[in-house]
């Protein structure tokens, strides 16, 4: 039990989110180095790849240089295992990012110097909040030009609604960027343009001594005591010595510690790792339907988050992303598939590294792990040892963008079948049949997404699709406690009505207007805008 119990605490699940371009991969590529997972990392610079990023290992997102799907990559460093998501940031892949936070116990924001708080990282800081996810805060770029540190820190604070501590203070930007102040440690460490790692670290117990001047030069020195003891009264500090009250505020997801730093540059990110695995939470309690589940005590439990197809295109092999809520799983193990009631074993459970994966004999809570699919799996399934439980928080939203979907060769139409599909499994888009024309229509949060799906079948699929334009505003799910009421409905908007994959009623409103006066008009009606009811 005490073994159970060390490995949970040990673990720190979390997610890396930000607007797109912030330098997220990057950065989650530098913790993997730290983490001894990677030798070399993967510049992603002006969508030209060389040696492509690590957590960007679809096609795809090679060509483009940007995440399009969420990437799982586990490691060991100094005694802590480490799960990372690298999440996307285009605003089209956002519903992937909002099911990922479900599966974390914290998240760390990346903000860019010189862009400052952009519009993705405020729906996703929305979102944290929400859930009381501790966040923690990046300042990217810093061997850029950029805002004033504390102008930015006030942007912070006005534009995420969140108390911001900062512990790391950078010494100059851009050109004159000389190092950061490890306020946390309360030590000092130097940059050297053009060297990837920190190439000094002096600790000062005392900011006061002259060993500052020695390394900063008088002027920065004195800059730097001045921005301190500002900091000192207007922030709470955040010190290994003494951070009780302050550490009770970012676990309740009230304060965010930031930290300063340059990614590419491999500069600040060990200051925020460091801190990261000591004041970071281990795996938390879930609340399900039924009762909250309690990681260290209860027997295993866990839930699909996420599904991928082709992660390996050789084999059209699916994956299901479990993450573990509690106990141990074991390989081979008999566990239950609550939606089906049946049980199941895993003989071919993996752990990723993004594309790499390694069968696991054993997992915790906390872990993430994939479960090879046939079919058996979708988004927000239950598997435990036994229990009846439901977690639920895994919503999937109402689409805003439309289009009919054609097969361009008939000669492929299994293909495309199988495709439509297995793509359709991984929740980023939908797909609808209208009864009227009996037509399928893929919905999407986004026009960059059907790009991806016409990618995707191209290429891993070899089917060719076609798009049709449909003009929609809104797909809902609908339903009614009156079942004649229903069918009245459904007879008055017949061409309006579609089935999704379930096999649950929708409504295709082709405008705003239309669907409130569907709603004045028909009161008996319940018209949902995400599936969870």
């Amino acid at each position: 039990m005490s073994n159970l119990i060390n490995e949970i605490q040990r673990r720190r699940t979390f997610a890396i989110i930000s607007h797109p371009d912030a330098g997220k991969t990057t950065l989650t590529e530098k913790l993997l180095l730290f983490g001894g997972a990677i030798h070399v990392a993967g510049a992603v610079k002006s969508n030209k790849i060389r040696k492509s990023a690590t957590s960007d290992w679809m096609e795809i997102e090679k060509q483009r240089g940007i995440s399009v799907a969420t990437s799982v990559m586990g490691f060991d460093y100094e005694n802590y295992r480490i799960n990372i998501l690298d999440t996307p940031g285009h605003k089209d892949f956002a519903e992937d990012t909002y099911r990922t936070l479900t599966a974390v116990d914290s998240v760390i924001i990346v903000v860019d110097i010189a862009k400052g708080v952009e519009e993705q990282t405020r729906k996703l800081t929305e979102v944290c909040r929400m859930r009381k996810t501790p966040v923690m805060i990046f300042v990217n770029k810093m061997d850029r030009d950029g805002a004033d540190p504390f102008d930015l820190l006030d942007e912070l604070e006005q534009e995420l609604k969140i108390n911001v501590c900062p512990t790391s203070w950078p010494i100059g930007m851009g050109r004159h960027f000389k190092g950061v102040y490890n306020i946390y440690e309360e030590k000092l460490d130097l940059y050297a343009p053009g060297k990837q790692l920190i190439t000094e670290s002096v600790r000062f117990n005392n900011i006061n001594s002259p060993e500052l001047e020695k390394n900063l030069g008088e002027h920065e020195a004195e800059k730097l005591r001045t921005d301190l003891e500002l900091i000192e009264g207007i922030y709470p500090a955040l010190k290994t010595t003494n951070t009780t009250k302050e550490l009770h505020r970012y676990l309740c997801g009230d304060l965010a510690p930031v930290f300063f730093g340059s990614a590419l540059n491999n500069f600040g990110v060990k200051e925020l790792l460091d801190c990261f695995i000591r004041i970071a939470p281990s795996p938390k309690p879930v609340q399900a339907v039924e009762r909250t589940v309690i990681p260290n005590v209860d027997p295993f439990s866990g839930f699909i988050f996420k599904m991928h197809a082709n992660m390996d295109p050789n084999h059209r092999s699916c994956i299901a992303f479990l993450k573990i809520c509690s106990g141990k799983f074991e390989r081979s193990a008999g566990y239950r598939h609550i939606r089906l009631d049946k049980t199941m074993k895993f003989n071919q459970a993996t752990a990723f590294m993004a594309q790499k994966k390694e069968t696991v004999d054993e997992a915790f809570a906390g872990d993430i792990i994939g479960l090879p699919d046939t079919g058996n799996f979708k988004i927000g399934d239950t598997i435990t040892a036994g229990e009846t439980l439901h977690f639920k928080g895994l919503p999937s939203f109402s689409p805003e963008t439309f289009k009919y979907i054609e097969n361009a060769d008939p000669m492929k139409a299994k293909q495309l079948a199988k495709g439509i599909e297995q793509l359709m499994d991984e929740g980023v888009a939908q797909l609808f049949k209208n009864l009227h024309s009996g037509r399928k229509i893929i919905g999407t949060v986004g026009q960059l997404q059907f790009e991806v799906i016409h990618y995707r079948l191209l290429h891993e699929y070899g089917a060719n699709c076609r798009w049709e334009p449909l003009n929609l505003y809104k797909a809902c799910w609908i339903e009614s406690d009156s079942e004649k009421a229903l069918e009245n409905f459904k007879k008055r908007k017949y061409q309006y009505i579609a089935k999704d994959r379930e096999g649950r009623d929708m409504f295709l409103a082709e405008s705003s207007h239309i669907l409130r006066m569907a709603q004045q008009d028909f009161e008996e009606i319940k018209f949902h805008f995400t599936s969870e009811f």
